[in-house]
């Protein structure tokens, strides 16, 4: 009987070895892809999402690098995002202009950029009137998304791009929509958050639905504006 435990015991301590060992490893890798995907974001990314990935570059470019975006999207969402840029915007596709692994490099970096887990608020089920949607969206979204959502050169990205509706949920827009982004221009616009704009749930909700409604409409617009 005590051989057994004695073999059990001796079990568990290689057990936790090896786990410390495949930790340390795992870590290493995780560390050398944030610190190529850094390179590639410098070399790719700065001159419009700026050095601290706040928009401050020098060309007109999103945010990305603030809590409310990195934890609404999920890295399959990032690097769907660089992949397929959004068509017709100032957001290229970067599929044929960098490697696979430098693609997935550079989502390890911009996802080192979150330092804390936020939870929202969002409804089960997002389905609204989109004609209602479109009046309040041209009362209150307008003016920096402007017509139908194709985007203004320094103030809001297109939101209505087909990419952008492709590879962005309901939930994920409706969550950008009520919470904003902070350090941004685009404020929370949820009834009882500090923001400006202070729409209902359900208003939000019709807003989503109006913005999924004009993906139809995209491809007969060549009036856009990049974000």
């Amino acid at each position: 009987m005590k051989k057994i435990l004695y073999g059990l015991y001796i079990l568990i301590i290689i057990g936790i070895i090896v786990c410390l060992i495949n930790s340390d490893i795992f870590n290493k890798k995780e560390s050398e892809a944030i610190f190529a995907g850094e390179k590639v974001y410098k070399k790719q990314c700065l001159i419009c999402h700026g050095e601290t990935g706040k928009g401050e570059g020098p060309n007109a470019g999103t945010a990305i690098n603030n809590q409310n975006y990195l934890n609404t999207v999920s890295n399959k969402d990032i690097y769907n995002s660089i992949k397929y840029g959004r068509n017709g915007t100032g957001m290229p596709a970067y599929e044929e202009r960098i490697s696979e692994n430098d693609l997935k490099n550079l989502v390890a970096f911009i996802r080192d950029w979150q330092t804390e887990e936020i939870k929202f608020d969002v409804p089960k089920v997002i389905a609204g009137d989109p004609v209602a949607g479109e009046k309040l969206y041209n009362l209150k979204c307008l003016n920096c998304h402007g017509e139908a959502g194709v985007g203004k050169l320094k103030m809001g990205p297109a939101i209505s791009n087909s990419e952008y509706l492709k590879y962005t949920s309901d939930k994920q827009i409706w969550i950008s929509a009520a919470y904003g982004r902070e350090n941004t221009s685009m404020g929370p616009s949820l009834k009882g958050l500090d923001g400006v704009r202070q729409l209902k749930k359900e208003e939000i909700t019709d807003i989503v639905s109006y913005l999924r409604s004009v993906k139809v409409q995209e491809e007969s617009r060549t009036d856009y504006l990049k974000p």
